[in-house]
């Protein structure tokens, strides 16, 4: 049977249409292409791509699913359509076949495929809608359960208590007895489908054709006539813009049109993503140094040829990778392509949307998740429209309907927010090397501090390695100074300042110049130990301490949402003996107060940032000068550029080195060398504290010399010696439940599974199993949690194999409460 899209004419066809879906609402275990009838007097308007409402399932439950695929065939046995949701594709030929992706590559099911790509605002929810058919005689064809429903719903004192009474007949019955009375003519129905979020409008007014050609025929009154006037001068106006240049109320307007002299109609208007910057700029006052040209010429030529390619640029912190990738999208655009730029943090985007737009105005769309529905739903729109050829955003902004991509950046790749934490689970990196293919496009990955996986394949050639070694204009690395706060303890320094940070923070702030200090934990104090039984408050939901959060007086679990009020009884031994312990960034502000009492302080954590333009206005302030200091966590430590800052001090980061994941040296080495790098970047040299309870580490040492590949050959070292990626890939399988012991029996059941279906492997594919063992945290949100490490090839037979074992685990009878989903090299530490 061969696919196929819809053909210009109904009637070229020979056979029925058959419809393969992707249904909402299924589980992984069942979850397939359902076909479906194309009715006849749909057929015509029927694409591939396009939402449709279907019946599911014994009870021809109403679902929402997408077509995926169109064929001729036999439609004898099948379910039909019950209508279109879109008269047009909301999905193009390229992203459903990058759904297909996805549900091979992600283990998620064919519908949550294609939801990840539109925006949450597309989402749409049906309302069905009963009306009985007056002229119906033919009661004697009908069952007597289906006459008795008839009689009932005949009954109803208006339509509003009929569509009540079906409602819940259906949620009771199913729709056996309502489909055969819609079948025999006695009832009918209709279905309404509602956006999440409608597109905005603005209420227009505009004079009729009538009164253009006969105005005198029409007796209006003055204040009506200078309506008619102001219109016929300008055509049309918004209604309330009309009001307010008239001196005349919305009433007036409303009286004109009710007279025939005029008429109202909606305009659609797109919400914008405002950037507070009127600055213009050219690409061609630009100044690229020697590396940088040569790094834009070696990605301009692949351009050129038109051919996928991977680019991995390497550059030490301030080397100018912005001002590159600023070029090549312009070159990008000047050859009728598309371009993306991707970015690991919503905080990036207000001063990488402000510096692109000032270079290439409203052709610059965004996308992340910061946005309103709304907005996200017009940028979306202004994309696929084709009014916007160049789009900046966050992961999900990888999916944007660009039809013509010629390039896609990812800036600071190495960054764990480029892997989906929910299905469908993911990599940024994966889709754009898809979508690359596609259209014959270049991707370029860009950091200083790449991951470990994509140097790797730059060393063996996969990816083209381009490296700018220097900073923009020769400017100085930051020089760092690693503190030993063992020595400090003992000197009798108890604060969380080293004398060293304080003496520079001092100097910084009778200099006027900035200083920024990381410390990645926020709240007040982080743990309340008992002094007894030495266990801390946990979170009852989580196997995780509370947090104290003194700006609302509260204990918080920053993993489920948890609050409640302090405690002075310990939970565990009913000890009066609580002791606070640790601090975070409410605390590092109070104590930098004490100490700096005239300094300005901004506190940047997920505590301070819940607004949507939050984010903007207080980068913006810092960079304005209205602060002196800037305090936050790992949200602070990447991707910003403030020329006045000259320190940076790195407090506790000791812990993440113990994260119990392969990658926390990794992680480590990345924040703290990209922290250390924002200091130094305009035209006074910088400096940095790095404070550790562990200054011998290497890890420390490395970053504060900002050598990469030094750190690189260790961490490549441990990984081959202890078989981890890159050297082979990892899917984790992670159960969750309600009790501990039947998650344990859950994925004990399922490592058999495994062990039988393994043999079938064994020995021509190498693989090996892990576990099951508990999670780092045990406990999230009331859920336990197990998982299975699994080291092997991501290729062909081995995702056979998972979605084998998913299929299969859901028949186990240890698994009747448990939920189960693999995950592709995703973190195994938390």
């Amino acid at each position: 049977m061969q696919d196929r899209e819809r053909s210009s004419s109904a009637d070229q066809r020979i056979m029925p249409l058959i419809a393969e879906t992707a249904v909402s609402g299924t589980a992984y275990s069942f979850d397939m292409l359902f076909s479906y009838a194309v009715p006849e007097k749909l057929a015509a308007k029927t694409a591939c791509g396009c939402r449709v409402l279907v019946p599911f399932g014994k009870g021809n439950t109403r679902r929402i699913g997408v077509i995926m695929k169109l064929s001729d065939g036999d439609v004898k046995g099948l379910k039909s359509l019950v209508s279109l949701v879109d008269e047009e594709p909301v999905i193009s030929a390229e992203l459903l076949r990058l759904a297909f992706y996805l549900r091979e590559n992600t283990f998620c099911t064919y519908f949550d495929a294609v939801k990840t790509m539109l925006p949450p605002a597309m989402s749409v929810s049906a309302k069905e809608t009963f009306r009985i058919v007056k002229n119906f005689t033919d009661i004697a064809s009908l069952s007597p359960a289906a006459a008795g429903l008839l009689q009932t719903l005949s009954c109803a004192a208006d339509s509003r208590e009929l569509n009540r009474l079906a409602e819940e007949h259906i949620i009771d019955n199913g729709r056996r007895l309502t489909d055969e009375l819609c079948d025999a003519g006695a009832l009918e129905s209709d279905n309404v489908f509602r956006q999440n979020v409608g597109d905005a409008a603005v209420r227009m007014v505009r004079l009729t054709d009538r009164y253009i050609t006969s105005p005198e025929s029409f007796d209006l009154t003055p204040k009506q006539k200078q309506a008619a006037d102001f219109l016929g001068e300008y055509g049309t106006a918004a209604v309330r813009e009309t009001a307010y240049m008239c001196g005349i109320t919305e009433s007036v307007i409303k009286r004109l049109c009710a007279n025939g002299a005029a008429e109202e109609y909606e305009a659609e208007v797109l919400r914008k993503v405002d950037d507070l910057s009127d600055e213009k700029r050219s690409p061609e006052d630009i100044v690229l140094s020697e590396e940088q040209q040569s790094a834009r010429d070696t990605v301009l030529a692949q351009l050129r040829e038109r051919k996928p390619a991977v680019f991995l640029l390497h550059g030490v912190t301030g080397s100018g990778k912005t001002s590159v990738f600023e070029k090549l999208i312009d070159d990008t655009v000047k050859m009728g392509r598309q371009a993306m730029l991707l970015i690991p943090e919503i905080g990036l985007t207000p001063q990488t949307l402000r510096r692109f737009r000032s270079l290439f105005g409203e052709r610059v769309a965004v996308i992340h998740s910061g946005l309103s529905h709304g907005q996200r739903l017009d940028e979306y729109k202004r994309i696929k429209r084709g009014d916007a050829d160049i789009v900046i955003g966050t992961r999900s902004a990888v999916f944007a309907p660009l039809g013509n991509i010629g390039l896609i950046i990812i800036d600071e790749e190495g960054e764990r927010s480029y892997k989906s934490d929910s299905s469908p689970r993911y990599h940024t990196h994966d889709i754009a090397k898809q979508r690359c293919a596609y259209h014959n496009a270049s991707l370029l990955l860009a950091s200083a501090t790449p991951s470990i996986e994509s140097y790797y394949l730059a060393e063996r050639g996969a990816y083209r390695l381009i490296e700018m070694k220097e900073r923009y204009g020769n400017a100085p690395l930051p020089e760092v100074s690693i503190i030993d706060m063992n020595l400090e303890r003992e000197a009798g320094n108890r604060t969380e300042f080293s004398r060293k940070l304080a003496e520079e923070i001092s100097a910084n702030l009778k200099k006027g110049e900035q200083s920024i200090l990381l410390l990645n934990r926020r709240g007040y104090h982080t743990i309340i130990s008992c002094c007894d039984c030495y266990q801390p408050v946990y979170c009852p939901n989580c196997s995780v301490p509370l947090t104290y959060h003194k700006k609302n007086n509260k204990l918080m679990c920053h993993y489920c949402g948890y609050v409640s009020e302090p405690v002075d009884t310990c939970p565990s031994c009913g000890s009066k003996h609580l002791k606070n312990m640790g601090f975070g960034t409410q605390k590092l502000e109070e104590e930098l107060s004490t100490f700096f009492p005239t300094a300005r302080i901004l506190r940047m954590d997920a505590d301070t940032t819940f607004s949507r333009y939050s984010y903007e206005k207080s980068f913006t302030d810092f960079r304005e000068g209205k602060y002196d200091i800037m305090i936050g966590t790992q949200m602070i430590g990447k991707g910003l550029d403030f020329p006045n800052v000259t320190l940076v001090g790195v407090l506790s980061v000791d812990k993440a080195l113990y994260a119990g994941d392969f990658r926390s040296y990794e992680r480590t080495f990345s924040l703290i060398t990209q922290v250390v790098g924002r200091g130094g970047r305009g035209e006074r040299s910088g400096r940095a504290v790095l404070q550790t309870f562990i200054p011998e580490h290497y890890v420390m040492n490395l970053a504060a010399a900002q050598d990469y590949k030094g750190f690189y050959n260790e961490e490549i070292a441990i990984r081959r010696a202890m078989i981890f990626p890159p050297l082979c890939d990892m899917c984790i399988f992670c159960f969750s439940g309600n009790e501990d012991i039947s998650a344990r029996l859950g994925a004990e059941a399922v490592l058999r599974l495994m062990n039988e279906k393994l043999r079938e492997l064994q020995p021509k594919t190498p693989v090996r199993v892990l576990g099951p063992v508990r999670c780092s945290y045990g406990r999230i949100n009331g859920k336990y949690r197990y998982r299975i490490i699994m080291k092997c090839k991501n290729n062909a037979e081995m995702r056979g194999f998972i979605r084998g074992v998913l299929t299969d685990a859901a028949k186990l009878k240890e698994m009747k409460s448990i939920a189960l989903y693999a995950d592709i090299n995703g973190d195994v530490g938390v």
